[in-house]
């Protein structure tokens, strides 16, 4: 490696590397070592970050192999997108359809950023300025989704021989600030059905708005995520058993496993009512409508209260179940999370400590 020269003019100063073995260099003025290793017609330098020899040594070992399976032709020539297109077709088939959507987007975002450079010769500066121009303009979701896209494709292109190291590995996430929990009480929540079913006063309006409210009491009385509500078949329903079979439809459930989830009173008799009015065949959907975004934000506006979501009354599920007692590991269970609970926890712990407070309070000596 020859002598390097840093800044310029009177004031330029060199810096000198001294060959100590094959591919082994090592820096005069710090001591540190120093590999350059050839590959084709292309030559890798690279700081070892150690004043150790044989430390220098065996980090020089795996550099080589690294190197060593990188390929030439046109592989080194790839493209970001081009590396993404080949990752996005290797991984397609495990994910669901939409989250294959989501990846396409973060890459049509991520691809200008890369632009003009080959993926071999991206490196932290690319990915630096993806971060500080991106950053001030997106929500820090939108920036974790791109990151978390970025990072698979490069190891990906490192696995393939496409690249030598991960530019984004060490890249740290933004921190995303989680907005309030607005719950539903259960005073709100009989208002709200009462009020969706009122509609204003007309029997056609009426008829018209009771399956918003029958499938508002259904996610409250499940705790499914609105995909996996308007999912379910009347075949998923086992009266004699008790239980609900929650499968997701042709997407399958976020986790892509079925979870079988007990039948509530509640939901028992929700489910006779609809059985008895509508007299289904086991194929039927239990809800004939995928939303009920329109009755639900008119209903609130009317009561003044805040504009719920779908999935506010799967966490008015949760903290139902909660607060009657149930532990956190089983209601993480029947919401289909798979970390044993540890979610469940730090969105609705507070909620257990409240209850066990208010609980307390009941006991006599």
């Amino acid at each position: 490696m020859k002598n390097a020269t840093l800044g310029g003019g009177k004031a330029a100063r060199k810096l000198v590397f001294h060959r100590v073995a094959e591919n082994l260099y090592r820096l005069e003025q710090s001591g540190g070592y120093y590999a350059l290793v050839k590959r084709g017609d292309k030559q890798f330098r690279r700081s070892l970050k150690t004043k150790d020899r044989k430390l220098a040594e065996r980090k020089l070992t795996e550099l080589r192999a690294q190197v060593g399976i990188l390929k030439l032709g046109d592989d080194a020539r790839l493209s970001f997108e081009e590396v993404a297109k080949r990752w996005m077709m290797a991984t397609s088939h495990t994910i669901k359809a939409s989250t294959v959507r989501r990846r396409d987007t973060c890459i049509k975002n991520l691809a200008p950023f890369f632009a003009g450079v080959s993926a071999r010769n991206i490196t932290i500066r690319h990915c630096e300025r993806w971060l500080t121009e991106r950053a001030s303009k997106i929500a820090p979701q939108t920036m974790a989704n791109e990151l978390n896209a970025l990072r698979p494709i490069f190891a990906y292109a490192v696995k393939n021989g496409i690249m030598l190291s991960n530019p984004a590995a060490d890249i740290r996430r933004t921190k995303a600030v989680q907005k309030p929990m607005v719950i539903p009480t259960r005073q709100q929540f009989h208002r709200l059905i009462e009020t969706i079913r009122q509609s204003d006063g007309h029997q056609d309006s009426q008829q018209k708005a009771k399956p918003g409210a029958d499938l508002v009491e259904l996610l409250a009385y499940s705790g499914c995520r609105i995909a996996e509500a308007t999912a379910l078949t009347w075949a998923n329903v086992d009266f004699n058993a008790g239980t609900l079979e929650v499968r997701g439809g042709v997407d399958g459930t976020k986790n892509h496993e079925v979870r079988t989830i007990p039948i509530t009173d509640a939901l028992r008799g929700l489910l006779l009512r609809l059985q008895v009015e509508r007299k289904p065949k086991p194929s039927d959907r239990i809800m004939p409508i995928d939303r009920a975004h329109t009755c639900l934000r008119t209903a609130s506006r009317r009561l003044g209260y805040p504009l719920f979501s779908h999935h506010d009354f799967r966490h008015f599920f949760a903290t139902t179940c909660i607060e009657a007692g149930v532990d956190v590991p089983t209601v993480s269970r029947w919401l289909g999370h798979k970390d044993g609970g540890a979610l469940a926890m730090r969105v609705y712990g507070h909620l257990r400590q409240e209850h066990s407070f208010s609980m307390a309070k009941r006991v006599a000596f």
